[in-house]
């Protein structure tokens, strides 16, 4: 069976690599902002659990109208945000914006919410789909205005949710999580498990398996 992630996360797909998955990657390409304006004053969990939803639908209509669609496949659509002071942000894009977002979160906690939707095809036909959240507490640690500097530099914190990194150069200004770890650099691997047994699939049948 062949699993594909829908989002071109390089964190994503270390993460599922480190445990035991080779998925193929096909980019949703769904506009966000579109999405989140179609919803009428979500919840957090709503607002990701919707994004995710998008991503994998996406994919699904992308592969199912090309010669790929015909395999039996496991679709996998996620999307992070971080809640902080009762705001809901995601990639800062830029510096400007991610001086800003640390500036407001130093020192301080927030949720990194992140959500999982799974479209199981099979001989080409979408049959079964579900969804899920997993939130993960976040404590901030205060970085100096020169540690500030550097890491913005560094280019890391403009495309990830909430301006931060667990798994690379963020990881020097977090303090701790309360949660699952792997949900914060991008997927949840325990919720993605429990998703893909609501769909008839074992992770463990995928283990080792390269993408075909």
């Amino acid at each position: 069976m062949r699993f594909v992630l829908a989002s071109q996360s390089p964190a994503r797909l270390a993460v599922l690599r480190s445990a035991g998955l080779d998925p193929s990657v096909v980019v949703s390409g769904v506009d966000e902002d579109a999405v989140a304006a179609s919803l009428i004053d979500p919840a957090p969990v709503e607002l990701v659990r919707a994004l995710a939803v998008a991503k994998a639908e996406a994919v699904f209509e992308a592969l199912v109208g090309s010669h790929e669609g015909s395999a039996d496949m496991v679709i996998v659509g996620c999307d992070s945000m971080l809640s902080i002071g009762g705001e809901m942000v995601g990639k800062p894009i830029t510096p400007e914006a991610a001086r800003e977002r640390w500036a407001s979160m130093a020192g301080k906690t927030g949720e990194l919410l992140t959500g999982h939707a799974i479209i199981r095809v099979e001989n080409g036909e979408k049959t079964k789909e579900t969804s899920g959240t997993e939130g993960t507490t976040v404590r901030f640690g205060t970085p100096s205005p020169e540690e500030i500097d550097a890491y913005i530099a560094s280019g890391e914190p403009l495309q990830v949710a909430g301006g931060f990194t667990l798994d690379g150069l963020g990881g020097w200004f977090v303090d701790g999580i309360d949660g699952d770890p792997s949900s914060v650099i991008g997927i949840s691997l325990p919720l993605t498990r429990r998703l893909l047994s609501e769909v008839g699939v074992s992770v463990v049948d995928l283990w080792g398996r390269p993408a075909s």
